[in-house]
């Protein structure tokens, strides 16, 4: 019988689908909620630390809580269907400053739903009428999903960084707003995905150990990514990391879910090996299987 696992009860963010460019309009000076007063003399907003809901501690020391930091963006780092990444300065005027990523997932009437039961199945929602509603795509349905999906990879990140698995730090919560860990240079050049790298045949078995690391971490939780690939995975500075995490699938919760880690390993297995034959994604898949507490599925 598998043993019992820390359930994951919110929920694809396709970066291969990320193609489009429709931006939303950037930002300007919010007023302080805490003063009353009108926005900063430089930047965007005001930081939205002090209202946030916070990511686990330790806070990072890299990380700026001032209460009179600024905001400023500084351009897109992707766009996708239902969630645009921007890069923000947080800086306290003439003080210490911090690069950051804010993943912005759009409202239910700009977004492109294709996220099928598969992902759902398995996570509890309190009422039976809003589980019909999302299984059916009304309107209420629609608007419950799109504040789903911010607060999911919130949650998991959170469980993951707290575990040791490598993913950015999830810096805060406001809304549909996700401060993230801003993975790249000083001079704000992002960190390349998987995809866009071209390894040495010793860089790449360094990065499938690992990747191998990462994906057991998430399996002890009784976990897979649910949309792996070489899409979904940063390489900074020869760390391997894993983003786009809203979609966490329930290995034991859901009735796909090895079906779903099967599919997992086949994605990022397949880049792998047309690069270096000798890695070997079906015995990451029996590590894994073994991990999660499953038994009697073939890669």
């Amino acid at each position: 019988m598998p043993r019992r696992r820390r359930r994951f009860d919110d929920d694809h963010d396709d970066d291969h689908d990320d193609d489009h460019d429709d931006r939303p309009t950037r930002r300007r000076a919010e007023v302080d909620p805490g003063t009353g007063t009108g926005g900063p003399p430089t930047g965007d907003r005001w930081s939205t630390w002090a209202d946030a809901t916070h990511g686990p501690r330790p806070t990072p020391g890299w990380l700026v809580t001032a209460a009179g930091a600024v905001d400023t963006e500084l351009g897109v780092l992707k766009t996708g269907k239902e969630a645009d990444v921007h890069l923000l300065e947080r800086a306290v005027p003439d003080g210490p400053a911090c690069l950051l990523a804010a993943k912005r997932y759009r409202s239910a009437e700009h977004r492109a739903f294709h996220r099928d039961a598969t992902y759902l199945e398995g996570r509890r929602v309190r009422r039976s009428r809003e589980t019909r509603a999302m299984a059916h795509r009304t309107a209420f349905g629609r608007e419950l999903l799109a504040g789903q999906w911010a607060g999911a990879e919130f949650a998991a990140l959170g469980t993951l960084h707290a575990a040791g698995v490598a993913v950015p730090y999830p810096v805060s919560l406001d809304g549909t707003e996700l401060i993230l860990e801003f993975l790249g240079d000083a001079a704000g050049r992002a960190a390349p995905r998987l995809a866009a790298t071209r390894p040495t045949g010793a860089e790449l078995r360094d990065w499938w150990h690992q990747l191998t690391e990462a994906l057991l971490g998430l399996a002890r939780l009784g976990w897979t990514h649910g949309d792996l690939s070489a899409y979904n995975v940063l390489v900074d500075e020869g760390r391997i990391v894993l983003i786009d995490l809203p979609q966490v699938v329930d290995l034991v919760g859901n009735p796909h879910g090895a079906d779903v880690l099967v599919r997992d390993v086949r994605r990022i297995g397949g880049w792998s090996t047309a690069r270096d034959d000798g890695i070997d994604p079906e015995a990451l898949f029996h590590r894994l299987v073994a991990e999660a507490g499953l038994a009697g599925r073939d890669a």
